[in-house]
C-alpha cells in the first residue's frame, strides 16, 4: 500500500482545514487519507497521564467530524483514522515516518498575512524527516485556484502558481523534485525564486573583481539557476516553469513572490539536533507571515 497523506486532528478550526487540503492532496497524489489524533497534545506534562473516559470521547469527536468533514467535500478520497498516546511532538514524527508527508494546522493571524506556529507544529516541522505542510485556519479548496472570470470563488479554474525557494548554493533534489511534483499534479506554474545578495569587498578574490558590477552579477545568477532547472524541465515537460532572480533577502524575496500563491515550497537541512524547534532563517519566515500553504521539505 502506497503511504498515506496524514493530517493532525484535534478538532480545532486548523486541523479541520488541515484535514481538507491533506484529502484534496490524497487525491492529487492519489494516495489515501490518514487522520490521526494523538491524546495529550498539550507540551509541559511531566510524564504520560492516563487516558480519561472524556478525553478519549473528545478523539473520536474530533476524527468523526474531520471524517465526515473530508468525505463530505472530497467525496473520492480513501481515508482512515487512528488515535494514539503522546507526548504530540513525538507521536507525530513517529507517525509522520510512514507518510507521503504531513499535513498540520496553524492559526491565521487576524488582519495580517501568515501564520501563528504552535509549539507542536513547530517541534514537528524541525525535526521530521519527511515533507511537513502547514496550513491556515481559513484556508478553503477556492483559495488553491484563481479568480472566475466574475472576481468570485472558484475551484473549476486553474490553480495558482506553485512557488519553490532554490538556494543555488545547495540545490536540494527533494525539495525540486517536491515542487515540480505539486506543480504537476495541479498542472499550475511553477515559479523558481533565488536571492542573492552582494559578497563584502572583504571577501573578494583577485578573480571576482568583475563581478562587482550588479547587473553581471544578476546575469550570472540567471544562467546558474537556468542551469540547475534545465535536468528538471527535461523530466518534467509538461511544467511551466518561470524564473525570478533577485537581490535581496530570500526571506523578503519569497514573501513576495508568494503573494497570490497557492503552495510555497522551501528546504530544511536534516541534522543529528534531537532537540529544540529550530529551522532555518527562510523556513522560519515562511511558516510565519507567508499566507499560503508551506510546504517544508527536509534535505541532507
Amino acid at each position: 500500500m502506497l503511504p498515506p497523506v496524514m493530517a493532525g486532528v484535534d478538532g480545532s478550526a486548523e486541523s479541520l482545514a488541515a484535514a481538507e487540503w491533506a484529502a484534496r492532496e490524497a487525491i492529487r497524489r492519489d494516495r489515501p487519507l490518514r487522520l490521526l489524533h494523538v491524546w495529550n497534545r498539550h507540551p509541559g506534562q511531566d510524564g504520560p497521564e492516563p487516558v480519561t473516559t472524556a478525553e478519549r470521547h473528545l478523539a473520536r469527536r474530533a476524527l468523526r467530524q474531520a471524517r465526515e468533514r473530508v468525505l463530505a467535500l472530497s467525496p473520492g478520497v480513501r481515508c482512515e483514522d487512528e488515535q494514539i498516546e503522546g507526548p504530540a511532538t513525538a507521536a507525530l514524527l513517529h507517525a509522520a515516518e510512514d507518510t507521503d508527508l504531513l499535513v498540520l494546522g496553524s492559526r491565521g493571524l487576524s488582519g495580517v498575512t501568515g501564520f501563528l506556529v504552535g509549539s507542536v507544529a513547530l517541534g514537528v516541522t524541525a525535526r521530521a524527516t519527511r515533507p511537513v505542510v502547514l496550513v491556515r485556519a481559513d484556508e478553503r479548496a477556492a483559495d488553491e485556484h484563481f479568480p472566475a472570470p466574475d472576481g468570485g470563488d472558484s475551484t473549476r479554474t486553474g490553480y495558482r502558481d506553485v512557488v519553490l525557494g532554490v538556494d543555488l548554493g545547495d540545490p536540494c533534489d527533494e525539495v525540486m523534485e517536491f515542487a515540480f511534483e505539486a506543480a504537476r499534479t495541479r498542472e499550475a506554474r511553477l515559479h523558481v525564486v533565488h536571492a542573492w545578495q552582494p559578497p563584502a569587498p572583504i571577501g573578494l578574490g583577485p578573480g571576482e573583481i568583475a563581478l562587482l558590477n550588479g547587473p553581471q552579477r544578476a546575469e550570472e545568477w540567471q544562467g546558474f539557476l537556468t542551469a540547475v532547472l534545465q535536468v528538471w524541465r527535461e523530466k518534467y515537460p509538461g511544467v511551466d516553469v518561470v524564473e525570478t532572480v533577485a537581490e535581496g533577502r530570500a526571506q523578503s524575496a519569497l514573501l513576495r513572490a508568494s503573494s497570490g500563491a497557492g503552495l510555497l515550497v522551501v528546504g530544511r537541512h536534516l541534522t543529528d539536533r534531537t532537540v529544540g524547534p529550530r529551522i532555518g532563517p527562510v523556513a522560519h519566515a515562511a511558516i510565519h507571515y507567508v499566507g499560503c500553504p508551506v510546504a517544508v521539505v527536509p534535505h541532507l
